[in-house]
């Protein structure tokens, strides 16, 4: 059966959903698998030795923790230009299929063993990502245009592909770039074939996202008021501005490695930080005080902005995972169940585990509380958020506390972490862009999802560089240190939620 736009709808994997849902879920699943079984691998192949079997790069962990966290936030920033390039230029659908062509470029340049196509692969993989991150989740929604509930099940199926990627990658990758050793199946670990495992991966979901194109009816389409000749000359203004910022990039990137430029990548990680922050104050001072909106509006601005700062905190500690929190895996944790050891990067599917089986009660939760008239406001669920994730990081200080790479903590200190972690992540994620949408002025609605992003990238960043004090600080402390700043942080956004609440008007 079809509908209006071309979509069609019939029995399939998932009945009564657009036939298009089971082309974009496995593209986002194999997309999410090769950028969490390439995350996983990350920062222990730069931490690693550089003699050995499988030698790694040998940074030190203040330089690896800074490439990680520029790295992170990098995918989320580009997601404002991929996502212009898609409404502007391309249209979703062309930006998905560039974007996963330069992704699985990146993983294999990765797989080439050599520093110059390392730091070339991350690059690929941050343009790569930025196209097709922010519009394959449009395309999902073009397959929907009369939106409602069916839209919200179909997200929901959606955003299960993420979890079943992010859960499989890390396993398999992690096996390939580490080693497996189990009775009769053994193998010797190499991190490019990790790194290259995560690229025939993207490379599965983009064949059958081609495959499937016929299946998306005009969803992802470029829709345009423009002429084409007026498409052309944005584009040609566009590719030149973006070949500008390349060469500058490549020149800046050249005069630091000289010495020209005395900086070096952890500086150049807290100067964008603080760029960051900067940019961010400016422009909620802009729109609050001369963005010329009513009352209300600067005051749910005002709430914007609030929801902004602790994002960054949340990001900031929840994205430890990959960074300081898989170095302690490797080190710190006793990973041997009998006589066998298994990879540390296994640890990063258990996040995404929780969220397949956490997600369902959550959903239910919200609802069972909303039928009370005891549901919470939306300040007051990041509130809860942080103090979930402060919560998570206390019991690894604890389980820290005597760990020693002599004498490992058990791997169960981690995984009650990860699930509490989950717990704060499923309290302030989903709701935070749809609170971003909903808050946001008439007229800035898309920047105000801009600012979603950021706060992630900003949070990448300090996690980055919060992770690079594990060369100079035992990992307890260290840890005790980020559950305060993040529990405090969330015992203030606790006791200020009442507030926001009645700034935020009829929006719940």
């Amino acid at each position: 059966m079809s509908t209006r736009e071309g979509i069609e709808f019939e029995p399939g994997l998932f009945p009564g959903h657009p036939r298009g849902l089971p082309t974009l879920f496995f593209t986002e699943m194999w997309e999410r698998f090769s950028y969490y079984g390439m995350r996983a691998l990350l920062i222990l192949f730069m931490t690693g030795t550089t003699i050995g079997e499988n030698p790694g790069l040998g940074f030190d962990v203040v330089t690896a923790g800074a490439i990680y966290g520029l790295y992170a936030s990098m995918v989320y920033l580009l997601a404002l230009p991929g996502g212009w390039v898609a409404d502007q230029l391309w249209g979703q659908r062309k930006a998905v299929f560039v974007g996963g062509c330069i992704i699985a470029l990146g993983h294999f340049s990765m797989a080439v063993p050599a520093q110059f196509t390392f730091f070339l692969g991350l690059i690929l993989i941050v343009i790569g990502t930025g196209l097709l991150k922010p519009n394959v989740s449009s395309v999902v929604a073009d397959l929907y245009p009369e939106g409602g509930a069916k839209r919200d099940a179909g997200f929901s199926i959606f955003y299960m592909g993420i979890n079943v990627g992010a859960f499989a990658g890390p396993l398999l990758c992690g096996a390939l770039g580490e080693g497996f050793d189990w009775q009769w199946l053994s193998f010797a670990g190499n991190w490019h074939l990790g790194f290259s495992l995560a690229g025939i991966g993207m490379v599965l979901g983009l064949i059958q996202f081609r495959l499937g194109y016929r299946s998306l009816g005009s969803a992802g389409i470029l829709r345009t008021d423009k002429s084409p000749k007026q498409v052309v000359r944005t584009a040609n203004r566009f590719y030149g501005i973006f070949g500008a910022v390349v060469v500058a990039l490549v020149a800046f990137g050249l005069l630091v490695r000289n010495g020209t430029i005395p900086l070096a990548l952890p500086d150049i990680a807290e100067y964008l930080a603080y760029a960051i922050l900067g940019i961010i104050g400016l422009y909620f001072v802009y729109v609050i005080f001369f963005g010329g909106h009513t009352r209300d509006e600067v005051r749910k601005v005002v709430v914007i902005f609030w929801l902004f700062l602790l994002a960054a905190l949340f990001w900031s500690g929840f994205e430890q995972a990959g960074s300081s929190l898989n170095i302690f895996a490797r080190d710190y944790t006793d990973r041997t169940i009998g006589s066998w050891e298994y990879a540390a990067s296994w640890l990063q599917s258990v996040n995404a585990l929780f969220i397949v089986v956490l997600a369902p009660v959550f959903a239910w939760f919200w609802v069972w509380l909303a039928n009370r008239n005891a549901h919470p406001s939306v300040p007051m669920k990041f509130a809860l958020g942080l103090i979930g994730l402060a919560a998570g990081f206390f019991v690894i200080a604890w389980g820290a506390a005597n760990a020693t790479p002599d004498s490992p903590a058990s791997a169960s200190w981690l995984i009650v972490m990860y699930f509490l972690h989950t717990v704060g992540e499923l309290a302030l994620s989903p709701v935070g862009l749809s609170a971003m949408t909903k808050l946001a002025p008439s007229n800035r609605i898309s920047q105000m999802m801009g600012v979603w992003f950021v706060a992630a990238a900003l949070g990448n960043l300090i996690a980055g560089r919060v992770a690079g004090q594990l060369e100079g600080l035992e990992p307890s402390p260290l840890y005790m240190r980020v559950a305060v700043i993040i529990g405090g942080g969330g015992l203030v956004a606790l006791l200020v939620s009442p507030f926001m609440k009645r700034l935020t008007g009829d929006v719940e």
